[in-house]
């Protein structure tokens, strides 16, 4: 298997480290990845300037973009050979509920799904606070990529679906299973700080995520919490369903109107 793995932390993030040298034990893995962070970048692509890809001393390959630029670039052409699947994280930090709107990393497995590739997007929940340090356990969350990965076929996914998969920050022992979850829903995010730069200008920081609005059974803020790893099956139909047979309705009655 030929797996293509990126990240929205930057390539020389110890998540994207320690998933390439776990997968390298099943897999052939080629590492495409931003230079620098590019976290909340969504599926954004850069359509402004050349991409300049440049292959360092650990043969990994990184590129002035976003993670779908790597994901989009690797695909199309760079490489003599596509990939079998593409996988990117591990990230530091979760994934969860609403973040997937914002993630690079769920970015970077939806522009390989869009490209008919299976995809999966990694996550280490409670990593972010502890990114640089040994204490975070990328390692337990690549073992358990590997696991999954080995058994994708049995999945079963439909055609344009990923899956996101948050890990808790535990060790092994302390991990409790997989749980097939649906995604959950934060609170409104925290108040925009304001600071003072040293010209006196007004500058302003985004705040923090909002804090889980529930933590119901069944949703990936519940697993996680409960010491499980969830996994959330995403497709890319953002058509509200739900909200059809009503609109269907109203349409119906003011036809003409």
């Amino acid at each position: 298997m030929r797996i293509l793995l990126s990240n929205d932390d930057g390539v020389l993030a110890p998540g994207l480290n320690a998933l390439a040298n776990a997968l390298k034990t099943i897999a052939d893995v080629t590492v495409v990845a931003p230079e620098s962070e590019r976290s909340g970048f969504s599926s954004a692509l850069t359509l402004d300037r050349p991409l300049r890809p440049l292959r360092l001393s650990n043969g990994f390959w990184s590129v002035n973009g976003t993670p779908a630029d790597c994901v989009y670039l690797a695909v199309n052409g760079f490489f003599d050979q596509e990939p079998d699947m593409v996988i990117s994280g591990i990230n530091s930090g979760a994934n969860l509920g609403d973040d997937v709107l914002y993630s690079g990393t769920v970015g970077a497995a939806l522009e390989g799904r869009f490209l008919g590739k299976p995809s999966l997007a990694v996550s280490l929940c409670g990593a972010s606070v502890k990114q640089y340090t040994e204490s975070a356990h990328f390692d337990v969350a690549a073992q358990l990529v590997c696991q999954l990965v080995e058994n994708w076929k049995e999945l079963q996914l439909p055609l344009h679906n990923m899956i996101n998969m948050n890990v808790p920050d535990l060790p092994l022992s302390g991990i409790q299973g997989f749980r097939l979850t649906r995604l959950g829903k934060r609170k409104r995010g925290f108040s925009v700080s304001t600071v003072e730069d040293p010209r006196g200008r007004k500058a302003y920081w985004i705040g923090l995520a909002g804090d889980p609005n529930t933590l119901e059974e069944g949703t990936d803020f519940h697993a996680v919490n409960h010491g499980y790893v969830s996994l959330t099956p995403l497709q890319t139909d953002l058509t509200s369903h739900e909200a059809l047979p009503g609109l269907t309705e109203w349409l119906n009655r003011n036809q003409g109107n």
